[in-house]
C-alpha cells in the first residue's frame, strides 16, 4: 500500500514540474537546429524556446516521450551582434509528442547545454 502510494506522488510530481516547464515564457523564434537521437540525425528549425526548453518539427523521425535527444541550435552572429555564430550544444529529453499538418512535433526538455563559439 505504501509503495502504491509512493508510486502516485512519483507521478504527481512528475506532472507538477511538466506544469512548470509547460508555464515558462516561450519565445517564437525560428533558427537552424540539428537533432540527434536513436532514430538518427536530422535539421530542422525551432518552433519555438522557452529557458526550459524547445519545440521544433521533424519528418519520419520517432522520438518517444522519456527518450534522449542530442541537439545543437545555431544562433547567428547578427542576432547577437556577434563576430561569429554561436552554437548551443544542448542535452535533453522528450517531454511532448504531437502531430500537425503531416508533421510531428517534439518538444524537448533542456538538461544540459553549453555555448560553442565558432
Amino acid at each position: 500500500m505504501a509503495a502504491q502510494a509512493n508510486m502516485g506522488s512519483e507521478e504527481q510530481q512528475k506532472k507538477e514540474r511538466y506544469s512548470e516547464m509547460q508555464s515558462a515564457v516561450r519565445f517564437p523564434i525560428k533558427l537552424p537546429i540539428s537533432v540527434r537521437s536513436k532514430s538518427g540525425e536530422s535539421r530542422t528549425e525551432t518552433q519555438n524556446i522557452s529557458a526550459n526548453g524547445v519545440l521544433f518539427q521533424v519528418v519520419d523521425t520517432d522520438m518517444p516521450v522519456g527518450s534522449a535527444v542530442d541537439f545543437t541550435i545555431s544562433l547567428p552572429a547578427e542576432v547577437l551582434g556577434a563576430e561569429v555564430d554561436v552554437r548551443l550544444d544542448c542535452k535533453g529529453r522528450v517531454v511532448r509528442n504531437f502531430e500537425e499538418a503531416g508533421r510531428h512535433g517534439v518538444g524537448v526538455v533542456i538538461d544540459e547545454y553549453r555555448f560553442d563559439r565558432r
